[in-house]
């Protein structure tokens, strides 16, 4: 099936919802045994295309680029092309787990400081007993390092989450993907933090109210510098609509 696609910053999105994402796209992908590269995108990552080539190009590169920031729905609605919902990256992640457990497909965890991975496995074995861990490794690791992708490939995972954040985790998918014959690869920025216990998503009265990003403000004041991202990037949507 093709979803229609929406173009901000000439990164092409998928007009979907987290369920249609899920169900008429990684399912039957991972069923097939596929390979696929998934981005969760906000306003930070579209600055970042600005200034770093190799980065936009990892997101041309994706096979799925979906919108993980009200930023980027906000600025769709803005050129006339709505994108129907934000898929929260998290939560695609916390249904993979589920999926892949029911599914026996198996996924290999990579990114984070030693002790926050460790943390991670324990708290994913504790939530999804029968999941199929075909390994793990902290993400404090040159991109250039070729031992932890024979690791990687050599376990033979279906699913592989990446969390080293941003831009690095993309340019390592984008960098090792054609070594690999099959598996689902998503960067999960802060997720491990989430899952370990060293973070916690905002209450859902504020993500239904699209408000976690303030949420995070208030409790991570330090992050005010990444915020600034978000109106940046709305004068820029509104410069190119200006210039089309």
């Amino acid at each position: 099936m093709e979803d229609k696609k929406v173009k901000l910053m000439d990164v092409p999105f998928l007009n979907t919802t987290k369920e249609s994402f899920l169900n008429d796209r990684l399912v039957p992908d991972l069923l097939a045994k596929r390979k696929r590269f998934v981005v969760t995108a906000n306003p930070e990552f579209m600055m970042e295309t600005k200034v770093n080539a190799q980065f936009k190009q990892s997101l041309l590169d994706a096979d799925y680029v979906i919108a993980d920031g009200i930023g980027i729905i906000y600025a769709s609605k803005m050129l006339g092309t709505p994108i129907q919902s934000r898929v929260p990256g998290f939560e695609v992640m916390q249904d993979l787990l589920g999926i892949a457990q029911t599914k026996q497909l198996s996924c290999y965890f990579l990114g984070a400081s030693e002790s926050t991975i460790e943390k991670t496995i324990k708290n994913v074995k504790s939530d999804y007993p029968e999941l199929h861990i075909a390994g793990f490794h902290h993400g404090y690791i040159d991109i250039l390092d070729e031992e932890v992708v024979k690791s990687v490939k050599n376990s033979n995972p279906d699913l592989i989450f990446v969390a080293m954040g941003f831009p690095k985790q993309e340019q390592w998918i984008s960098t090792y993907l054609p070594l690999f014959d099959k598996g689902i690869f998503m960067g999960v920025g802060g997720s491990f933090d989430i899952i370990a216990g060293n973070a916690k998503r905002a209450p859902k009265v504020w993500q239904k109210l699209n408000l976690e990003w303030f949420y995070r403000l208030l409790k991570e004041p330090a992050r005010w510098k990444r915020m600034i991202q978000l109106p940046l990037f709305i004068f820029e949507i509104l410069k190119n609509k200006r210039s089309h």
